[in-house]
C-alpha cells in the first residue's frame, strides 16, 4: 500500500472513531433523557417533588430536540460529502461559475450555510419560541421573535462568509501550515469578539443602561469595596422584552468589562438576592474568568485546528486548488469535535461557577439568602432539580441547583471554622 493510501486509511479510521464517540455520547444523552431515574430524595429539603416532576416534563422535549438537531445536521453534511446527489450540488456550482474560484468558494459556503440554517430552523423555533411560550417563559410576540432570529442569522452569515473566505485563502496559500495561521487569526478574532461584542452586537438585541436605583448603586459600591475591586460598569438589560426568566452575566475584557443584570431579576427578586447575584458576578470579575475563558478558547482553537489538518486530508490535495466540498467537510468535523469536547468545556465552566458562588458567600455572609436565590432561580426557570448524572457531565455549564446549595453549605461551614474569621 502506498504512503498516501495508508495516510487516507488512518484518516478514515479517525473519522469513524469521531463518529463513534459522538454517537455514543448522543445515545447516552437520549437514554438519560427518556430514562432519567428516580428523583433524588435529598431535594425534598428544598423543593417540592411535584416541582421536580414538572421540571422534567418541561426539559424532556428540549433535550430530545437538541440531539435530533445534532443528528439532522450531521446527516445533512454527510449527505453533501458522501452521496452522489449531495456532491452534485458542488458540481453545479462549479459549472455555473465558469472557473471563477472565489465565486465558487463563496457560493459553496453560502449553500452549505443556508442548508444548515433551513434544517435547524424548526428546532430553533420550537425550542426557542413555541415551547417557551407554552410554558410562559417567552414575553415576545411571534413577530418580535422572528426579528431577533433574522438579526442573529444575519450576523452569523457575515461571520461565516468572512471566516470561510479567510479559511480558503489560508489553505490555498499556506498549504500544510494553514492551520497555524488559522489558529492565530481565530485567537485575534476571540479578542476582538470579547472586546466589542458587548458594545456593538449586544445592543442590536437589547437596551443597556447603568443602574440608577440609589440603593442598588450603594450596594454595588459597598460590595466592590469589600471585594477590593474597581467596578466600572454594572448595567441593567431590558430582558423582559424577550423573557420572564431572570439572569445576570459578566462580559467583556479591558475597557468593555461589565456586569449585566436582567431587569426581570431586579424587579422580581428580593434586594438581598440581587446583592448575592451581583456578588457572584464580582467573583467572575475577581477571578478573571472571562480572560481565562479567552485563553482556554485560544488553546482549544489551536488544538481543534491541528486535529482538522488530519481529518481534512482527503479534501486537501497538495499543489491544487482546494475543492468546494472542503467547507462541508470542515463544518462536519467542527460539529463533531465541538460535540465530543462538550464535557471538558462544561467542566471548566461549572468549576468557575462554583468558585463565583463561594466568592458571593464570602462577600454577603448570608447563607439563607444564597440558598433562597438558588431555590428561586431553579423554581422559576423549571431547571431539572434531579438531572441524570450523564447529562450534567456532558452538557451542564452550571452545576445543578442542589449541588450548588450543598456546596454553599459546605463552604459556609469552612468559613465559620476559618481561623482568620
Amino acid at each position: 500500500m502506498s504512503g498516501f493510501k495508508r495516510e487516507i486509511s488512518r484518516v478514515t479510521v479517525g473519522w469513524f472513531l469521531l463518529f463513534g464517540l459522538a454517537s455514543v455520547f448522543a445515545l447516552l444523552y437520549l437514554k438519560s433523557t427518556f430514562f432519567p431515574g428516580t428523583i433524588d430524595p435529598s431535594i425534598n429539603e428544598y423543593f417540592l417533588k411535584i416541582l421536580a416532576e414538572k421540571a422534567r416534563i418541561y426539559n424532556l422535549p428540549l433535550r430530545f430536540l437538541y440531539i435530533i438537531k445534532f443528528f439532522s445536521q450531521i446527516a445533512l453534511l454527510a449527505w453533501l460529502l458522501f452521496s452522489s446527489r449531495g456532491k452534485s450540488l458542488f458540481r453545479r456550482i462549479i459549472r455555473k461559475c465558469n472557473g471563477h474560484d472565489w465565486l465558487i468558494t463563496a457560493l459553496s459556503i453560502l449553500s452549505v450555510w443556508l442548508l444548515v440554517q433551513l434544517i435547524s430552523l424548526p428546532f430553533s423555533y420550537y425550542s426557542g419560541f413555541y415551547w417557551q411560550k407554552i410554558w410562559g417563559f417567552s414575553s415576545q410576540s411571534q413577530t418580535a421573535w422572528w426579528f431577533d432570529y433574522l438579526r442573529n442569522v444575519g450576523i452569523n452569515l457575515l461571520i461565516v462568509l468572512v471566516g470561510g473566505l479567510t479559511f480558503f485563502y489560508l489553505v490555498n496559500q499556506l498549504s500544510r501550515y494553514w492551520w497555524l495561521a488559522a489558529a492565530i487569526f481565530f485567537s485575534i478574532w476571540l479578542v476582538v469578539e470579547y472586546l466589542y461584542w458587548p458594545i456593538i452586537i449586544a445592543p442590536f438585541f437589547n437596551h443597556f443602561e447603568p443602574i440608577s436605583n440609589p440603593a442598588v448603586v450603594t450596594m454595588v459600591n459597598n460590595l466592590a469595596q469589600r471585594a477590593g475591586l474597581h467596578i466600572n460598569g454594572v448595567l441593567i438589560m431590558d430582558a423582559s422584552r424577550q423573557t420572564t426568566l431572570a439572569n445576570a452575566y459578566f462580559t467583556g475584557i479591558g475597557a468593555t468589562k461589565r456586569i449585566v443584570i436582567y431587569d426581570t431579576l431586579l424587579h422580581n427578586y428580593s434586594f438581598p438576592e440581587v446583592e448575592a447575584v451581583i456578588a457572584h458576578e464580582m467573583g467572575h470579575w475577581r477571578h478573571n474568568d472571562v480572560t481565562h475563558g479567552l485563553l482556554y478558547g485560544m488553546v482549544g482553537g489551536f488544538t481543534i485546528l491541528s486535529l482538522l489538518t488530519f481529518l481534512l486530508k482527503p479534501w486537501l490535495p497538495k499543489n491544487n486548488k482546494k475543492p468546494p466540498e472542503l467547507w462541508a467537510a470542515l463544518q462536519l468535523a467542527l460539529l463533531l469535535l465541538l460535540f465530543v469536547s462538550n464535557p471538558l468545556q462544561n467542566a471548566v465552566s461549572r468549576d468557575m461557577e462554583l468558585k463565583a458562588d463561594y466568592f458571593s458567600l464570602e462577600l454577603t455572609e448570608n447563607l439563607p439568602v444564597e440558598i433562597q436565590l438558588q431555590k428561586d432561580l431553579a423554581s422559576t426557570s423549571l431547571a431539572d432539580l434531579s438531572p441524570p448524572g450523564f447529562i450534567v457531565w456532558f452538557s451542564y455549564n452550571h452545576p445543578p441547583a442542589i449541588t450548588r446549595i450543598h456546596a454553599l453549605e459546605k463552604e459556609y461551614t469552612q468559613l465559620l471554622l476559618s481561623p482568620t474569621r
